[in-house]
């Protein structure tokens, strides 16, 4: 055992992998702190072996029972080099063969797409490969800064990250705080961009690249590159099974950056959860394609209106033919992930079942093109145009290649045999018709010796330990011939042989053997033919899944009464437009949106739970609705294309990188500044609460200001600084609405509608009332904010009299004073003149929006002190 702990270790020490499966006869090894890893996450045992005088904890698992306990490892984040063994001359000899990662796991049954993902940074430009081993896909791209490399690492949310060289510092701690990826260092020679081309042209052709866009040894290609050298790395060979380049630029697509994908709860809430996520709402997919096809919709909304139009009109089919949208779902709900499956086979892991099932599911495929053909609305629909991708004729010879070669029921190995139906090989043929002849002599051989004998407890049977026996009762052993050898006694019977047995058994194992050997190699053929054809499965897969989308899309609609939305070149104009999500569980109250022209930045305001973010929110959803393709909740819609949806929702803090709420806020405030364009769409929910109130004031004030004269995006400004109102009287493109509240004896009642104007109040003490605040501090809050109306209105006074009117003409850019005094009133006090001069004099085209706050503080405190 001390030779086996030496070669584990040695072993391990060959290896980065996190742990060493290592192979000793029939289970599969750990040892050392390996050991005490394992027998921790996976519940195991844990004994003690020896080894030049130290003990070394070992766990193990059966060889038959290695993969589901490796697939729970890597999905905690381990990766796991595994060391098989076999045999030598001098006995027996253990070498790693492979290492499974989180990014090249293929035993997975999540629906959900399995990337690996590369960053490189290069001079100008960063690029980025997202590899899934699980269905051969291989995107690659290339952008232009940090925060869209950022927004696509976590659009495509990868399990495991490496990163190039020039980022294994500092600069790669953004991608670690947006992303829960196993990091993952490889060879710094991999990324080097000969090395990288070289590797992509031996891959995809000569011609791939060019012929694709790609510059060579650009940090695209860096990437792409030592992607596939990492997957090869691994042992797996799996990188044959990526056939086809998919480079993509990533402003094809609409902007969602991560923030945004979060506060949008797109694929799950912010708690986490993927109930209560936009795609667990929508999702009426039946196929596990489907489902992935409609969750990267969501994640990655497109801007080409050609596209999208075909989308449109292939859901809007659909909605209209409910009986064949129905029949069509039924043959897709038996469907197997064909893109899985061809990764399997090209991977060379495929059973005879897996085969089995892509005949079968490659039957769904002229099932459902025949439903459409025989439907005259869907046969004039994109939904036809998706199913012709395809070859059909090459979908029909596949289908009955394997019909002709599986047998309904194939075992679940591939090397004894049972896999393939007569007819398929001549010579399997022959071997089964001799081996059935052997076998049909022995099965008769007990009634043959039987009426032979004259015996009556006889019968023939087999074991691992016996072969082949003829067993006799003990009170009949009498009557055996002398031909029959004793092999065994039992206590009521005697087992024997004959010569004849014995040769029509070495004649049945001999063909047994010849037919697993044979059947093997043809199997070996057979799937080889397959995963020649594995473009084709991929092809038929992407087919079923944009089908599946698209009922899943009219299933919704139909269901919840969404309609289809116009495309525009701009603008957006939202009638009766409702949440996609809010409305599934509470009686909903639409609103309208519009956002062009001289309303193309609005304020909103109203009181707390009245409604504001699940307007904003809805707003943005439909937007993001439009641009899959989809039909939305409302009951009319025109939606200007926007190349990106940018959000600012109430932040947390992110202490563990040193970001306070405020600092999270700010961050997110600038990306929004620097990233939207004119054909964007902005949703801030609140900006500069996190600070003091000037503070806070100052920075919304000067934002919307920005966001106004420079970006001039389609805005939805929530915000409780009601100050920012003013902005409406002197920005041409600002209007002013709020969500509704009546209050009434005390009782306040929120209306949920959103009506033109400003809101007067907040709410703020009854919102607390209603969660719960205990009554003593609602009551001193009511208490206390009376007072502070009360000081107001006498600091508005000037100390007594009536009301000094002072307000801001942004026209004139300054301050306006108006003083009408009692006529029992002598005027100010001098210090009360003196701020009342400062005011008249004050120029404010020559301040900035803060300046002026802190010169408004300042008087407030001056006044205070003179009460």
């Amino acid at each position: 055992m001390s030779g086996i702990v030496d070669e584990y270790l040695e072993l391990a020490a060959e290896t980065d992998a996190d742990l060493v499966a290592m192979q000793v006869g029939d289970f599969y090894e750990f040892f050392a702190e390996n050991a005490e890893t394992v027998a921790q996450e996976l519940d195991l045992t844990v004994s003690q072996k020896s080894s030049h005088g130290s003990n070394y904890p070992m766990a193990g698992v059966p060889v038959s029972e290695l993969t589901p306990y490796v697939k729970t490892l890597v999905e905690r984040g381990y990766r796991v080099a595994v060391a098989d063994q076999h045999e030598t001359e001098s006995g027996h000899a253990r070498s790693i063969t492979r290492v499974v990662t989180p990014g090249t796991l293929l035993d997975t049954v999540d629906a959900a797409a399995q990337y690996l993902a590369t960053v490189v940074e290069g001079a100008d430009a960063f690029g980025l490969a997202f590899v899934d081993v699980t269905t051969g896909r291989f995107h690659v791209t290339q952008v232009e800064d940090l925060e869209d490399a950022l927004t696509e690492v976590y659009r495509f949310d990868p399990e495991e990250l490496l990163p190039g060289p020039e980022l294994r510092a500092e600069r790669f701690q953004p991608f670690r705080d947006r992303t829960d990826a196993t990091v993952t260092e490889h060879d710094p020679d991999a990324f080097a961009p000969g090395r990288a081309t070289h590797r992509l042209r031996e891959q995809f052709g000569e011609g791939a690249l060019r012929s694709l866009g790609i510059e060579p040894e650009s940090p695209a290609v860096q990437a792409a590159g030592a992607a596939l050298d990492y997957v090869d790395a691994t042992g797996l060979g799996v990188a044959r099974s990526f056939t086809r380049l998919q480079p993509y630029r990533a402003d094809d697509h609409v902007e969602l950056d991560a923030t945004t994908q979060r506060n949008l709860e797109l694929t799950e809430t912010m708690q986490g959860d993927t109930a209560g996520s936009l795609f667990e709402t929508i999702d009426h997919t039946v196929t596990a394609g489907g489902g992935r096809l409609l969750r990267e919709w969501l994640q990655r909304p497109r801007q080409d209106r050609t596209e999208l139009d075909r989308r449109q009109a292939a859901v809007e089919a659909f909605t209209e033919r409910a009986l064949a949208r129905d029949s069509i779902q039924a043959t897709l709900d038996g469907a197997l992930d064909l893109e899985r499956l061809a990764g399997r086979i090209a991977h060379g892991t495929a059973d005879a079942r897996d085969l089995r099932a892509v005949g079968e599911t490659l039957s769904v495929h002229p099932a459902v093109v025949e439903t459409v053909a025989g439907d005259p609305v869907l046969a004039e629909s994109p939904v036809r145009a998706a199913l012709a991708e395809p070859d059909e004729q090459a979908v029909m010879d596949l289908i009955e290649t394997l019909a002709e070669a599986i047998v309904d029921d194939p075992p679940k190995t591939v090397r004894e045999g049972g896999i393939f139906r007569r007819g398929y090989d001549p010579e399997l043929d022959e071997i089964l018709t001799e081996y059935e002849r052997a076998v049909e002599w022995i099965d008769s051989l007990a009634d043959r010796e039987k009426s032979r004998l004259g015996i009556t407890h006889l019968q023939t049977g087999r074991n691992q330990t016996d072969g082949y026996y003829i067993q006799v009762g003990r009170s009949e052993t009498d009557a055996v011939p002398e031909e029959y050898r004793e092999i065994k006694a039992l206590k009521n019977s005697k087992r024997y042989t004959t010569d004849a047995l014995e040769e029509h058994e070495r004649t049945a194992l001999r063909l047994e053997e010849r037919r697993a050997d044979l059947e093997y190699e043809l199997f070996q053929d057979l799937r080889e033919q397959v995963a020649e054809r594995a473009d084709l499965l991929r092809s038929v897969g992407t087919a079923l899944a944009r089908v599946d989308a698209f009922a899943s899309l009219a299933t919704h609609a139909v269901r919840n009464d969404w309609v289809r939305p116009d495309l525009v070149e701009s603008g957006i104009e939202i009638r009766a437009g409702r949440h996609p999500v809010v409305e599934q569980t509470t009686e909903f109250v639409p609103n309208d949106a519009s956002l062009d022209g001289d309303r193309r930045l609005q304020l909103v305001t109203g009181p707390n739970m009245s409604g504001k973010s699940t307007y904003l929110r809805q707003t943005a959803l439909i937007v993001l609705l439009a641009q899959i393709g989809s039909f939305v909740p409302a009951t009319e819609a025109r939606i200007g294309l926007v190349d990106g949806i940018y959000t600012r929702v109430g932040a947390l803090d992110e202490l563990a990188q040193g970001r306070s709420t405020f600092m999270v806020e700010m961050q997110e405030l600038s990306n929004i500044l620097h990233s939207a364009t004119a054909d964007s769409l902005v949703i801030l929910d609140e900006v500069g609460r996190g600070t003091a109130t000037y503070d806070g004031i100052s920075i919304a004030w000067a934002a919307t200001e920005y966001l106004h004269n420079e970006v001039r995006a389609k805005t939805l400004f929530a915000t409780h600084y009601h100050e920012l109102t003013a902005l409406a009287d002197h920005l041409d493109s600002v209007i002013n609405v709020h969500v509704a509240a009546e209050e009434q004896d005390g009782t306040v009642t929120f209306l949920r509608t959103v009506r033109s104007g400003a809101a007067d109040r907040s709410y703020g003490i009854h919102v607390a009332d209603l969660a719960g605040v205990p009554e003593p501090v609602v009551g001193r809050a009511e208490t206390i904010l009376e007072k502070l109306r009360a000081e107001k209105a006498i600091e508005a006074r000037g100390g007594g009299g009536e009301p000094v009117q002072t307000v801001f003409d942004v026209g004139q850019g300054e301050f306006v004073a108006e003083e009408e005094t009692d006529s029992t009133d002598s005027g100010p006090d001098p210090e009360t003149a003196a701020v009342i001069e400062e005011v008249s004099d004050l120029s404010l085209a020559e301040m900035t929006p803060v300046e002026v706050l802190s010169r408004v503080e300042s008087w407030q405190e001056r006044l205070g002190e003179n009460e």
